[in-house]
């Protein structure tokens, strides 16, 4: 039976720390080997004890004066420790004996950006990609794409990350990173050659058909996208993130069943998310099936319990079905979180209008024009519901408010128009009425469904029919 490994490793270390500890106070060992003397120092580094660290560095480069590894090593622990200057002199000196290791370039690039060099660190790290190769290569331009993202020159990062893949077309840590940044610099159409290239070589490299899936999907190109979403779970059957994008895709292309059963998927193969959650009540929602987007609202409102506007969503739901004391009840709670937003407020008028409380309607919609005074939504709302209610006088008044701050949109004429002839103003309405029939014929219809009967006032009748005659309605 074999001894565990890294019980032998652990071991060996305390072994090393022992010598260690007896050479430095003088005693028995005096010689320890120099990779011996590289795993103390990473010992005392991952241990966070940089003064261990430095007097076993110090203590080895006694020992071993040419060494490179080990003067690499001690400007680590300075660089760590803030020193910077200390730190890039000793990585000179180590270039004299060993310019080949690429260490040296990764840490004099963090001392240049720790001095806000940045140019110091293009520079360098450009230099010394022309003389690596293989993984050393690719190690730097990693660190050249990090610098870039530092300063923000994000294009530059996409060039190094897709250099890195030109070369080595399966590396993965470049293809999870190059997703994110053809879409933030919306370089689609590369990202799309790229991993065409990648796919051409390595069809079965599912990193690049998700890739090239969300590439397409940059470009609005959603069939494509799901098409090519499509082969990355022939490939990986618990690619979450590639049912999750598929969700997205079906949903911008309204096919709402066909989302929610690549969200469904996302359920099965990752811990549950609010966002997939929300996305699948959507769908339901406009799928017309207002108790399974309820569900689904509820299921991310437990998961995210702060967030009004899912309150909201769940009282939508109730409101489309008629049931406007349980869609009020939600809206409580919701403004419970956020009082002040529009939305709620002219959500609960329309449930109290509806159960006949005019006057709790009035003081909603009434919220909501105050919070957003140029918005027509609101007053169209506030006033037709006093209307409703029979309160023409008062719903004179908001139609000439609401003409003032909405810079004279004519649909206020046509409310206008109404509230006088409620009044029993009827020669001032008709006059209003031709007016407004002038400016926005197609708005008659809210004009008549506000109060149908007015279509038995033959006056209005006869308007409308000389109107009709002289033009088309």
């Amino acid at each position: 039976m074999q001894e565990n490994p890294y019980r032998e490793d652990s071991e060996l270390l305390q072994e090393l720390l022992r010598q260690f500890e007896n050479l430095k106070n003088g005693r028995a060992h005096s010689f320890i080997e120099e990779d011996s003397f590289e795993k103390i120092i990473d010992y005392y580094q991952e241990q966070d004890d940089l003064k261990s660290a430095m007097s076993a560095v110090e203590i080895a480069c006694e020992q071993y004066p040419y060494s490179a590894m080990l003067l690499i090593k001690k400007a680590d622990i300075l660089l760590a420790r803030r020193q910077y200057a200390a730190a890039l002199d000793i990585l000179d000196q180590a270039a004299l004996f060993d310019s080949t290791d690429v260490n040296l370039y990764i840490l004099k690039t963090e001392v240049y950006l720790a001095l806000d060099q940045q140019e110091k660190a293009v520079q360098l790290l450009e230099e010394a990609i022309a003389q690596f190769e293989g993984e050393e290569r690719m190690e730097l331009l990693f660190e050249l794409a990090d610098v870039y993202d530092d300063y923000e020159d994000f294009d530059k990062v996409f060039d190094c990350l897709k250099l890195i893949l030109e070369d080595d077309p399966n590396n993965e840590e470049a293809l999870y990173k190059i997703c994110f940044w053809t879409d933030f610099t919306g370089r689609n159409e590369e990202g799309i050659r790229l991993h065409l290239k990648i796919i051409d070589d390595y069809p079965y490299n599912e990193l690049a058909w998700f890739n090239l899936a969300t590439a397409y999907q940059g470009l609005k190109l959603y069939e494509k996208a799901i098409d090519a979403y499509k082969y990355a779970i022939t490939i990986e059957e618990k690619f979450d993130y590639a049912y999750r994008n598929m969700g997205d895709a079906y949903i911008r292309l309204r096919k709402y069943k066909e989302a929610i059963e690549a969200l469904e998927k996302v359920n099965e193969l990752a811990k549950p998310e609010d966002v997939i959650m929300e996305a699948i009540g959507y769908c339901y929602e406009k799928l017309k099936n207002h108790a399974q987007a309820r569900f689904y609202y509820r299921k991310a409102s437990h998961l995210r319990q702060d967030d009004s506007k899912l309150y909201y969503k769940i009282a939508c739901t109730y409101f489309n079905e008629g049931q406007w004391q349980a869609c009020f009840r939600q809206l409580e709670t919701a403004m419970k979180m956020h009082r002040n937003q529009p939305e709620y407020n002219l959500l609960a008028g329309e449930c109290k209008m509806q159960l006949g409380q005019i006057k709790e309607a009035v003081q909603y919609f009434s919220t909501a024009v105050r919070l957003r005074p140029r918005n027509n939504n609101g007053w169209e709302a506030l006033i037709r519901c006093l209307y409703k209610g029979e309160y023409y006088a008062e719903a004179l008044d908001q139609t000439d408010e609401a003409l003032r701050l909405t810079q004279g949109k004519p649909l206020f004429l046509y409310y206008k128009t109404a509230a006088l002839f409620g009044l029993g103003k009827s020669k001032e309405a008709l006059l209003l009425l031709e007016t407004a029939l002038q400016e926005a014929p197609k708005l008659l219809r809210k004009f008549v469904e506000l109060n149908p009967a007015i279509l038995r006032h033959q006056q209005v009748v006869d308007l409308l029919a000389r109107y009709k005659r002289n033009k088309s309605i």
